[in-house]
């Protein structure tokens, strides 16, 4: 049997724990595809993998390298959901999962 990758068990505590939050572009992605933040949640608790890992082009980003972690899974009824995210430290701190993009698959 295949462990879960130690980056997606650290993406589940903190979406466990209630520690994410979703970019306005996020919001609006979800509300387009008439999901909520629950729907969200429910999908990343499901993957059982990470399905890409890619390196951050955004000018804003706060380390030199910082990776967004693409996961597809489902919600517990089924319903397929995209998201893209990263996870934040502060301080040295991991302390949140910020999810960019949320919505469903193309």
């Amino acid at each position: 049997m295949e462990s879960v990758s130690p980056v997606l068990v650290r993406i589940k505590r903190s979406v466990l724990a209630g520690r994410y939050e979703f970019s306005a572009k996020a919001i609006d992605e979800m509300e387009a595809d008439g999901l909520t933040p629950l729907d969200v949640a429910e999908s990343i608790l499901n993957a059982v993998a990470i399905y890409k890992t890619i390196r951050s082009t955004s000018p804003y980003r706060r380390r030199e390298r910082e990776y967004l972690y693409i996961i597809q899974s489902t919600t517990l009824t089924g319903c397929p959901i995209y998201t893209k995210g990263k996870l934040i430290a502060e301080g040295g701190v991991e302390t949140y999962y910020f999810l960019v993009s949320a919505k469903r698959p193309e």
